[in-house]
């Protein structure tokens, strides 16, 4: 991967050098082709959509085929199983909504205790309409949540399983094949939240066989939206969240449209992707959305196993999460904590040296709470993207080595 030219796609390296991004999966910077997409999309085609005249006709066409790039980007049979919302936490309330109208009192929903709350209170909430709501427990010995544990929670009357890709916090990529499956010959639905692993790894909704799969297209180098993918017979049988006489999908989950400039600007971030996997400009295409995701895996699995390399020199330091690199067990995300210093003033130390890092639960808050680390700020994240450098890392090391062994590497 010629990191060079991935870097020069991004006009904040541009514009400053000096700062490191390492805050990613709290948010990616955003692709030039993106940038470049919202910027055309309201200087040339900002009208309503629908209309017979020559630029509305034009601008439905552009988002046609922005969402077309998007189902590509999913591996979604259909176009109408793309549903653009404001954010992912808000496409998952209105999902909830939706599912709970043909649901009865002592129906169950099963979520995790390592989930972000997006896909967790908009389920508990369903509690005041007599919906059970069970917990999926994560083991601490292991970081891991077993199916053994799972299938002791299901009964007939379970409806939903919901869970990550990857946590935000752990950064393990989960089995979510085998547990779809298992879900399925249980007569149950699954719902997957894949926010912390699109940007790593290339979405297959198909193979996974999800019934629902969402993500932030902001963690994946595009503007601040949401994308949830689902199953087109289950979503035509669904009541919808938009006015009574609009009954297709997906527009009945889009209650008054979708960000007509943000989607757009998703057509130029798979552009990107599909540019990168190429190595020049391409039509947007599976094959080199494969090959940009397996180079990007490999670059970040080789920055991570430099910090990790670093970390283990530090015997105060625990790895909140697999301690290794494998592409096929974890992503670039890695929480630690210290065992003398709280995970505030780390992150506060980094800061002085204008390296992006985070402290805190990161709306993982069961998890947090399950492992014991809030008295320690909760964790410190470290969250590399396909951008950052080897040099980067360095830079890194050595802020994090000032802090904990008093001096300079």
């Amino acid at each position: 991967m010629d990191i060079d030219w991935v870097r020069s796609q991004f006009p904040v390296f541009q514009k400053d050098q000096a700062m490191v991004f390492m805050d990613n999966a709290g948010g990616s910077q955003t692709v030039r082709h993106a940038i470049e997409a919202i910027v055309k999309y309201l200087t040339e085609y900002d009208v309503q959509l629908g209309a017979s005249y020559a630029t509305s006709a034009a601008a439905t066409k552009q988002l046609e085929q922005a969402t077309l790039a998007i189902q590509t980007y999913v591996n979604a049979k259909r176009t109408e199983e793309v549903i653009v919302g404001a954010s992912s936490t808000s496409l998952i309330r209105i999902l909830s909504l939706c599912l709970a109208k043909g649901w009865q009192a002592g129906d169950e929903v099963i979520i995790t205790d390592v989930d972000h709350e997006a896909n967790r209170a908009a389920w508990v909430d369903l509690q005041q309409q007599g919906i059970v709501i069970k917990t999926w427990k994560i083991r601490p010995d292991t970081f891991e949540l077993h199916s053994d544990d799972l299938l002791a929670l299901m009964t007939e009357r379970t409806q939903l399983v919901c869970f990550t890709h990857v946590s935000n916090i752990l950064g393990t990529i989960n089995p979510i094949t085998e547990w779809t499956q298992l879900i399925h010959d249980h007569g149950a639905m699954a719902c997957v939240d894949g926010v912390a692993y699109a940007p790593h790894r290339l979405i297959d909704v198909q193979a996974w066989d999800v019934d629902f799969y969402f993500f932030s297209t902001y963690k994946t180098f595009g503007p601040h939206q949401g994308v949830m993918y689902g199953k087109l017979k289950i979503l035509d049988a669904l009541p919808g969240f938009n006015h009574a006489f609009i009954q297709t999908t997906p527009y009945k989950f889009q209650p008054g449209n979708v960000n007509y400039e943000l989607c757009y600007a998703m057509g130029g971030v798979v552009k990107y992707l599909c540019e990168l996997g190429a190595g020049h400009s391409v039509a947007v295409n599976r094959a080199d959305l494969s090959k940009a995701y397996d180079w990007i895996a490999l670059h970040e699995a080789t920055l991570l196993q430099k910090l990790l390399d670093y970390l283990a020199t530090v015997p105060e330091i625990r790895i909140v999460g697999i301690n290794n690199s494998a592409v096929n067990q974890r992503v670039a995300t890695l929480s630690m904590v210290h065992e003398s210093l709280a995970s505030d003033a780390i992150v506060e130390h980094v800061d002085q040296h204008h390296i992006g890092i985070r402290f805190g639960d990161f709306y993982a808050v069961k998890l947090i709470d399950h492992l014991g680390l809030r008295d320690k700020q909760g964790v410190v994240r470290i969250s590399l993207a396909h951008y950052n450098t080897a040099e980067e890392v360095d830079a890194l090391i050595k802020a994090l080595h000032e802090i904990f062994c008093g001096s300079n590497v």
